[in-house]
C-alpha cells in the first residue's frame, strides 16, 4: 500500500483566508481532490480569578456561526491568530489586554490542537492563566480600526461548569480550557463564597 501525498496546489482564493485545492495520492493508489482552508495559527486563554472564582471570557459575534445557525453572539475565550515571528505566549497575552484589557503574566500551556484538520490548516495553541482584579488595567473590547465588538464578561466557574454540563458552551476551546480546568483544579468551580454572600448574584 502506498504512502499518502499531495502531488498538486492551486490557489483559488487568496484574502484573510487563502483557499486552495489540493490533488492527492490516497493510500489505496488512487487519485482524488481535497480543499484547504488556511489561515495560520492561533491562541486561546482561559483567564480565571482563583480567589473570586471567576473565569474572564469575551462575547462576540461571530459571522459564520450566525450563517450557520443564526448564533447572534458567542460566549467565548479569548482567542487570535498568530501575527509574524511572535511566540504563542506572547500572542495571547497581547490579545488579553485588547479584547479584556487584562495583563496576564504566567501561561499554563495546555495543548496546541488542530481545530478542524480534514480542512483547515489552523492549529490553536490553549493557555490557562490566573488573574486578579489589580491585573484588570484597561477596559478592553477589541480593537476599533479592525471593528472588533468585543464585550469582556466574568463568568462564575460554577456556571461555567453547569453549562459545561447541560450543553451551552458551544465554542470548542472553551469547552476544552474550561474542562482542563476542572480537572486540574477542582476546588475552583465550588460555589464562590463571594457570590453566596451577595445572595447567589
Amino acid at each position: 500500500m502506498s504512502a499518502f501525498r499531495i502531488l498538486a496546489i492551486r490557489t483559488v482564493h487568496e484574502g484573510w483566508s487563502r483557499f486552495m485545492t489540493a490533488k492527492v495520492a490516497l493510500p489505496d493508489g488512487h487519485v482524488a481532490d481535497r480543499q484547504i482552508e488556511d489561515h495560520g495559527t492561533g491562541v486561546g486563554v482561559l483567564p480565571y480569578d482563583p480567589e473570586r472564582r471567576v473565569g474572564l471570557l469575551v462575547r462576540q459575534p461571530r459571522t459564520a456561526a450566525h450563517f450557520a445557525e443564526g448564533v447572534p453572539e458567542m460566549l467565548e475565550t479569548i482567542a487570535g491568530r498568530l501575527e509574524g515571528d511572535e511566540p504563542p505566549p506572547a500572542e495571547a497575552r497581547r490579545e488579553a489586554e485588547e479584547e479584556a484589557g487584562l495583563n496576564l503574566g504566567e501561561l499554563e500551556h495546555v495543548v496546541t490542537a488542530w481545530a478542524s484538520p480534514e480542512i483547515s490548516t489552523e492549529r490553536t495553541s490553549l493557555f490557562l492563566a490566573s488573574y486578579t482584579q489589580a491585573d484588570r488595567a484597561k477596559e478592553g473590547g477589541g480593537l476599533a480600526e479592525e471593528h472588533e465588538s468585543v464585550t469582556p464578561v466574568e463568568v462564575p466557574l460554577a456556571d461555567l461548569a453547569r453549562m459545561a454540563d447541560t450543553g451551552q458552551l458551544i465554542d470548542m476551546k472553551t469547552m476544552l480550557l474550561v474542562q482542563t480546568l476542572r480537572l486540574r483544579q477542582p476546588a475552583l468551580f465550588v460555589e464562590s463564597p463571594f457570590r453566596s454572600a451577595q445572595g447567589g448574584r
